[in-house]
């Protein structure tokens, strides 16, 4: 009989995917404990060795209750862990990331148009061997499941192991506090299993009924549009409106009455920064958004995007990239110009005095950026492909991302002299990008570390508004503060639009009320 097919017993079986574990998926981890521990030698031998039973102690008790109590289902399952975890690894390893609730969000929120530009022939060879192999293993070797008393015996042994362990290693319960993020995001399987139960019950939260707003009355029958840009990925470092030494904003950098602010997103993701932009004020809560509440107050609200992972929208007028390709076939709907077509016809064919768009773009976001602008804005050359290759050419990967930002220059450049051009209507263009985005530094690549771990090119972003002349009075200086934050957003929009409102927070708006400007 050959070796492979010898039954073995459970105990054997679960030391083995135990040991696998550890020794496969998790060499991150230790890596990580190691470099931050603050003990001498000795003491950094000792926390490696106890923070190994405990693992090995934990993922043993773990896949002798599953394979016991679920036969081939827990078996199945371990398998699926398998491949998942190689996965994990893989990206732990490959560009730096912590899997933990903002990354699982992530993972939720990213379309396959958007996770195809990970695929490599690395990755699909460091699943095959660290997670097929491993998985075909789980299900194929026999296993001698044992009696119950048995497995009373060893998983209350695991558990006795784990409780000395702990009380041994006591005085460590600081360190682990300080680093519970960094050690909880790179332990597999831990990591995402505890993480996807937090993302799915948050969601199950927010599927509540927003919070709604006290009603908004609009004081003036003056006819306003209002576009709203909402960036992706756009960090302010490589912004020359930011003295970036590139000549990245060759266009705005020309647009008179551009106001540049200094100002940091609430969240270094997609689903927080763009909330958060859209939202009265900071809060775990779901409050009336921006275009929702504009809309309830009789504005004329449009949605356009070529992105995905917005608070839900309650309007009319929601359109996705995708759909406004099959109204332009001759225009490339991968291309965030897209979203300019025919909105200019869409504002003056509008029978309301208040208009508000909103355009959620994805020029910036990784990992290919490479394809997110049309070959003529190809200005740096050469350029990565995706992150991948720019983890060996960190040049070409800026390269690209670079592109991205003269095409996000020329795009606002071009809305800017439209809404010029409009002169039966007060207009203004704010744009502000969700987060910012890691290029290399350090060796972090993209974007959605915890904000109290996340660089500051992660949280840095651009805000750049215009409005028409004569439209609104800008607030000084000394009236803001140094740096300021989204939502911002939400409360000068209001005054754009001349809405009064409970909900309206004069300190966070960029201009002079409404009231003040006439």
């Amino acid at each position: 009989m050959l070796p492979f097919k010898r039954p073995i017993s459970l105990f054997t079986f679960s030391c083995v995917v135990s040991i696998g574990t550890l020794l496969l998926y998790n060499i991150p981890f230790f890596v990580y404990a190691n470099d931050n521990a603050n003990d001498s030698l000795f003491g950094k031998i000792w926390l490696m060795t106890s923070l190994a039973v405990v693992m090995l102690a934990l993922n043993f008790m773990m896949t002798y209750l599953t394979v016991f109590c679920m036969r081939i289902v827990g078996r199945i399952l371990l398998a699926l862990l398998a491949i998942v975890n190689a996965t994990a690894a893989y990206f732990v390893m490959t560009y730096s990331v912590l899997i933990d609730a903002t990354t699982v969000e992530n993972v939720f929120n990213t379309r396959y148009s958007e996770a195809s530009g990970f695929f490599s022939w690395s990755l699909w060879l460091f699943i095959l061997a660290l997670g097929v192999v491993p998985a075909v293993y789980c299900l194929l070797r026999p296993v001698v499941m044992g009696t119950v008393k048995r497995m009373a015996v060893c998983c209350a042994g695991s558990l006795a192991i784990v409780v000395v362990m702990v009380l041994l290693n006591i005085n460590q319960t600081l360190w682990i506090s300080q680093h519970d993020t960094e050690l909880g995001g790179l332990l597999q399987p831990w990591s995402y299993v505890a993480n996807t139960c937090r993302v799915i019950s948050s969601r199950l939260d927010e599927q509540a009924e927003e919070i709604k707003l006290p009603d908004g009355k609009m004081m003036d029958d003056e006819k306003a549009v209002v576009v709203l840009v909402i960036g992706e990925s756009a960090r302010k470092a490589n912004f020359q409106l930011y003295g970036y030494q590139r000549d990245t904003n060759p266009l705005l950098s020309r647009q008179e009455g551009l106001k540049v602010y200094e100002a940091i997103s609430c969240a270094t993701y997609t689903t927080a920064g763009t909330k958060a932009i859209l939202e009265p004020k900071n809060s775990g809560d779901l409050y009336e958004l921006l275009p929702n509440y504009a809309f309830r107050t009789g504005v004329d609200v449009v949605w356009r995007t070529s992105n995905w992972g917005e608070p839900p929208i309650h309007i009319d007028e929601y359109i996705t990239n995708d759909d406004l390709g099959e109204t332009y076939p001759d225009e490339n709907m991968h291309y965030d110009g897209i979203l300019l077509q025919g909105l200019r016809e869409r504002i003056a064919s509008s029978q309301k005095n208040k208009v508000l768009i909103v355009l959620h773009t994805s020029t910036s976001h990784g990992p290919n950026y490479a394809d997110k602008y049309p070959k003529e804005f190809e200005v740096y050359q050469p350029v990565a492909k995706n992150v991948e290759e720019g983890e060996k050419h960190a040049e070409l990967l800026v390269n690209a991302y670079d592109n991205t930002i003269r095409y996000t220059d020329y795009l606002l450049d071009s809305l800017v002299n439209m809404l010029r051009s409009m002169t039966d209507r007060h207009s203004a263009m704010i744009f502000v990008s969700d987060h910012g985005e890691s290029l290399g530094e350090n060796k972090v690549y993209m974007h959605g570390l915890p904000m109290r771990l996340a660089p500051r090119v992660q949280y840095e972003i651009p805000f750049l508004v215009w409005t028409s002349e004569g439209f609104r009075n800008y607030k000084t200086e000394s009236e803001l503060p140094e740096v300021i934050e989204q939502h911002y957003v939400f409360h000068s929009v209001l005054n754009l639009l001349s809405i009064q409102s409970d909900a309206y927070d004069r300190d966070y708006d960029l201009f002079e009320e409404f009231a003040d400007a006439r």
